[in-house]
């Protein structure tokens, strides 16, 4: 392997991991401070691409399509955690498999209804209709770079907002004890409120920057939440710092694995969760739980 085709590798294996890391941060918020296993994860992410589609058909460009698809996301993902996922709060991990199982099914039918079960390409932005040059053969295109610039403006807010913020030392609170956090008169019932739809429109806008990436089919949210959930795993459950750690490790190990060794490319993924979990079993920023 060549230099520049190395670079181009671990760029794209970094673009990917931040990608990753918008959907899992959501989950790993969700799953942490909630404590819904939240199994429809994947189908914002799914929609925020189909979105992407449909809505950069109708505006004329890419941009457009995120700056209105993202807050129709937020009042989905308000939607559906005030007359679903508020439900399962004292709930057990079988009902909420069951149920958050059923709204992807709801969303899968949804999506062949809205839009049909064809396979659409979406454009990017003809401003980042360049490359940049890696070597005497290898580029790398601009809108990758936007992609991971923005992904990583993304990660630097969430990390200044969760640890800088009021909202953030509540949210960090309930993560570690919402009853005590309820008792000392905070609206827990809105935070989660907030929390939930904030990681649904973090799935959707993973979704819609990914659309000109790759394609926009159904059901393309199942890959993305077992991969996710490997991430949550790997970085530990309700941490953003883990879930953006895990990212980075799953997107270079994916990426590099395709072009080394694709006959076994997807158990790569696996075997590096396993490797983590064998020295730290509640992943790398996981807190330790007493036996």
């Amino acid at each position: 392997m060549t230099l520049s085709l190395f670079a181009l590798q671990l760029l794209n294996g970094i673009e990917v991991g931040l990608l990753l890391f918008l959907v899992a941060s959501g989950l790993t918020l969700v799953f942490g401070v909630l404590g819904v296993l939240n199994f429809a994860h994947g189908s914002f992410y799914m929609l925020g691409a189909y979105l992407a589609w449909w809505l950069a058909e109708r505006t004329g460009g890419l941009i457009w399509a995120v700056l209105l698809g993202v807050p129709v996301m937020l009042a989905l993902g308000w939607a559906v955690e005030r007359f679903a996922i508020s439900r399962l709060y004292r709930r057990d991990h079988l009902s909420q498999v069951l149920l958050t199982y059923g709204l992807v099914l709801l969303f899968n039918e949804l999506q062949r209804t809205l839009f049909g079960n064809d396979v659409h390409g979406v454009p990017a932005p003809r401003a980042l209709d360049w490359t940049v040059s890696l070597g005497e053969m290898q580029t790398w295109g601009a809108y990758r770079i936007f992609t991971s610039i923005a992904c990583l403006c993304i990660a630097i807010g969430m990390r200044q907002i969760i640890l800088g913020t009021r909202f953030g030392m509540r949210v960090r609170a309930g993560a570690s004890n919402g009853e005590m956090l309820e008792a000392l008169g905070v609206d827990v019932r809105r935070l989660f409120s907030v929390l939930f739809s904030i990681g649904t429109a973090l799935a959707a806008l993973a979704g819609m920057l990914a659309a000109p990436l790759t394609t926009v089919f159904p059901g393309m949210g199942e890959s993305v939440l077992v991969v996710s959930f490997v991430v949550v795993v790997i970085g530990g459950i309700g941490s953003i710092k883990g879930a953006f750690a895990g990212a980075m490790l799953v997107g270079i190990a994916d990426t590099f694995g395709k072009v080394l060794l694709p006959s076994i490319s997807s158990a790569i993924v696996y075997a590096v969760m396993a490797a983590v979990l064998i020295f730290r079993p509640q992943g790398l920023f996981g807190e330790a739980q007493a036996r």
